[in-house]
Formats: structure tokens, C-alpha cells, sequence
């Protein structure tokens, strides 16, 4: 179908505009389809590798290496990524990125159901996984603000969070039960997932405006440091959930928690894992109908230091079911830091460096996430899994206080849906 010419205003990939309301807007249910799908085929896929690692190995210092495996690239390719974002086709990005994954999930598959996995062919495969996500990431993260206006991207932000965290309560669920059946299984699971996360992405109908393309040079990423630094809330909200993530990585230590500490076997291990997405999952239906349109700075405060409790909690708990109503508390915490988070950085940033900015997001937070894996394994194999886990929230507790100082901007943060690019 043709499109209309191109306004001077006119995004990297957008969609025609057209008045309609949020659960009839075009591409937005084949956006959030092709997230799910993508979503829930991760945490099949992390269930079985924890889990693969873990017996192969027996050693935290295992599962710790599969957060750096993942961290690495991430570290070393978010950035092109991000510059990818802002000057090549996004979806297309994506979809080549979804492919990839599917394909290394197959090899998995293949390599399991033949009995002849090894703890570096997980680790290869885990370093493909990551460097996939470092390009997909920052290219779907600017698909939302794409696909609706402004005012209602706080309560689409929340529908396609609800989402993210049903698939993420069903993915550790299923992997757990399918991991009964074999790794092959789950990673046979996953290559399907990943498969139908291409073909949706593919039915999103945004429109390509291609733009002068310029090298990634250092002046390139100056510009976007200098952007977010004259953005003390947007910047103070970043680095907290970093920061609170790095610490309180509890996810690292949940096969050590079902195994060892809890005695859950696989079944138990998928449980944990579905525990933060459940709240989550709760907390994102309240914020469809509820969204964070006042208070929003304090609010999110209020959560990260909830989310510092849980996690020491959760520590110190040899009940499963503490256990998991402490997880379901975290989960349910971050999803509000996530919504204000998303509000600031794909609403405050133009559409010209919102790749850029989408990867020093995710730079900040998805790497966060490995490298809090990391940091958790290797101080268990230290202070132990419940020093490592205990001490991680009681720093994400001196984090909240320190940054409601440090971020007053933040903190006096009022309503989301008047926010635009500046």
C-alpha cells in the first residue's frame, strides 16, 4: 500500500497516524505478540541452561561465567547497535537478530537430544544469544513510541509489560516441566518461539525513511552522553535501575535456591523463576487501568526500595512459599521503576537518537542484569548464595537513598503523559 510523503518530522520507522484507540491500533497486536513470543522463548531458554550448566558442573563460579558470556557482547556491541538503530532499517534489524536466535536455539536442540552438550557449547551459544539481543534490543525498544501517540504510550507501555511478565511467569513454568522431557526439548521449544517472533515482527506495518547514514565515530557518541547529561531525571532513573539490578541479583542464585537450599528439583527452579513475573504480571494490569500519571518520581523510589526488601527477604527464606511471595514482591516493584523508566527515555528522546539512547538504556540495564549474574555466582562462591543474595538488597537500599540526593529532578517527578522529546 503507499505511503504518503514523508513530513521534515517524520521518524526513523513510524506508522501512518491514524485515530484509533489502543486495542484496535495498527501493528500494535503483532508488536506484542512478537515481543511475547521473544520473551517467553528467553525464559524457556534460560530455565535450560541454568539448569543444563548447573548439573553438568555443579559449580556457582558455571553459572556465573553464563552472565559474562552474555555480558560481553553486550558490552561490546550496544552502542554499534544503537547506531544501527538510528540510521539503518529497524525492523529488519530485528527480524535478522530473531532469526539468529532461532537458529542457535535449533543447534541446542540438536546437541542435547544427541547427548553430546558441553559446558562451552552452552557458553558459545549464550555469547550468540547476547550479541542477537545487543542489536534487537535497542532497534524494538523505539517500536512502541512508533506505534502510538504520546498520551496513551504509559498505558501501552503498561499492556505490553503485562505481557513480557505473563510470558515470563509461563516460559520458566513450561521450561521447567519440558526440562522433565530434556534440555533438547526446551531449546526445540525456544527455536519455535524465536521462529514466530520473526513472522510477527514481519507483520508490524512500519514504514522505513532512510536517512544519511554516518560512520559510528566518538563525536557520535558524545552527543548522546552530552543529551542525557542535561537530563538529570532521565539519567538519575537509568542508572538507578542499574545499580538496583547489579545488587540485587537474586535470579542468578535460583538453581543453587531450588537445588540446594530449597530442594525444589526442576519443577521448584520454574516456580522462582515465574515468581517475579506473577507480581509483575498483577502489578502491570493495575498500571493499565491506573497509570503512573502523578507522583511518578517518589513512586519509583518507593518500588526500588521494595524491591532492596524483597530481595533480602528472599535470602534469608527457607519456605518455599516466602520464597516465592518475596520474588512475586520484587517482580511486581520493578515493573513500576520499568514504565517510568520507559516513559523517560523513549518520550523525552527525539526520534533521530532514540536508538542511540534505547542502547545506552539497555547498555545500562540488560547488561546490568549479566553482570549482576556475574557478581552474585562469584560472591556466592565466596560469602556463600545467602551472603551474596542478602548483601545485594541491603545495597540496593543504600543506592535509593543516596540517589534521592544525588537525582533531586527525579525525585520531584510528577505526571508521565505530558512528557515529549527535547
Amino acid at each position: 500500500m503507499p505511503s504518503a510523503p514523508p513530513s521534515p518530522t517524520t521518524e526513523n520507522t513510524q506508522l501512518t497516524p491514524q485515530p484509533v484507540s489502543l486495542w484496535r491500533h495498527p501493528g500494535l497486536l503483532a508488536f506484542l505478540w512478537a515481543r511475547t513470543a521473544s520473551s517467553f522463548s528467553a525464559c524457556v531458554q534460560a530455565v535450560a541452561v541454568g539448569w543444563q550448566i548447573y548439573a553438568l558442573t555443579h559449580s556457582t563460579t558455571a553459572l556465573a561465567l553464563v552472565g559474562l558470556a552474555q555480558f560481553l557482547p553486550m558490552v561490546g556491541l550496544l552502542l554499534p547497535a544503537g547506531h544501527a538503530a538510528d540510521h539503518f532499517n529497524r525492523r529488519l534489524i530485528v527480524v535478522i537478530c530473531q532469526c539468529v536466535e532461532a537458529v542457535s536455539a535449533l543447534l541446542m536442540a540438536i546437541g542435547a537430544l544427541g547427548g553430546w552438550t558441553t559446558p562451552w557449547m552452552i557458553y558459545a551459544m549464550v555469547i550468540i544469544f547476547g550479541a542477537a539481543r545487543a542489536f534487537e534490543m535497542p532497534s524494538q525498544q523505539t517500536f512502541l513510541p512508533a506505534l502510538v501517540p504520546a498520551h496513551m504510550f504509559p498505558r501501552a507501555a503498561a499492556v505490553s509489560s503485562s505481557l513480557f511478565q505473563a510470558a515470563a511467569v509461563t516460559g520458566p513454568s513450561v521450561g521447567g516441566l519440558l526440562y522433565g522431557a530434556g534440555a533438547g526439548v526446551c531449546y526445540l521449544v525456544c527455536a519455535v518461539g524465536f521462529a514466530a517472533a520473526c513472522i510477527s515482527t514481519l507483520c508490524i506495518p512500519l514504514v522505513f525513511t532512510p536517512r544519511p547514514r554516518v560512520p559510528l565515530s566518538r563525536a557520535a557518541i558524545i552527543e548522546v552522553a552530552q543529551f542525557m547529561r542535561g537530563r538529570p531525571d532521565m539519567l538519575g532513573a537509568i542508572s538507578l535501575d542499574l545499580f538496583a539490578v547489579l545488587l540485587g541479583g537474586a535470579t542468578a542464585m535460583l538453581p543453587v535456591y531450588a537445588s540446594d537450599i530449597l530442594h525444589a528439583g526442576p519443577m521448584g527452579l520454574g516456580l522462582l523463576r515465574a515468581a517475579p513475573a506473577i507480581g509483575a504480571v498483577i502489578c502491570s494490569i493495575i498500571l493499565v487501568w491506573r497509570p503512573l500519571n502523578r507522583r511518578s518520581g517518589p513512586r519509583m523510589f518507593m518500588a526500588v526500595a521494595i524491591f532492596g526488601v524483597a530481595t533480602i527477604i528472599f535470602a534469608v527464606s527457607r519456605s518455599m512459599a516466602v520464597s516465592i511471595l518475596a520474588l512475586a514482591v520484587l517482580g511486581a516493584a520493578d515493573v513500576v521503576s520499568v514504565v517510568i523508566r520507559g516513559a523517560l527515555v523513549q518520550l523525552r528522546t527525539p526520534d533521530s537518537m532514540r536508538g542511540r539512547v534505547s542502547a545506552v538504556n539497555m547498555l545500562f540495564l540488560g547488561s546490568s542484569n549479566q553482570l549482576g549474574e556475574f557478581e552474585s555466582g562469584m560472591l556466592a562462591s565466596l560469602i556463600g548464595p545467602v551472603g551474596s543474595v542478602a548483601l545485594g538488597g541491603v545495597g540496593t537500599l543504600l543506592v535509593t537513598a543516596a540517589w534521592i540526593r544525588m537525582f533531586p529532578a527525579l525525585w520531584h517527578l510528577d505526571r508521565l503523559d505530558d512528557i515529549t522529546a527535547d
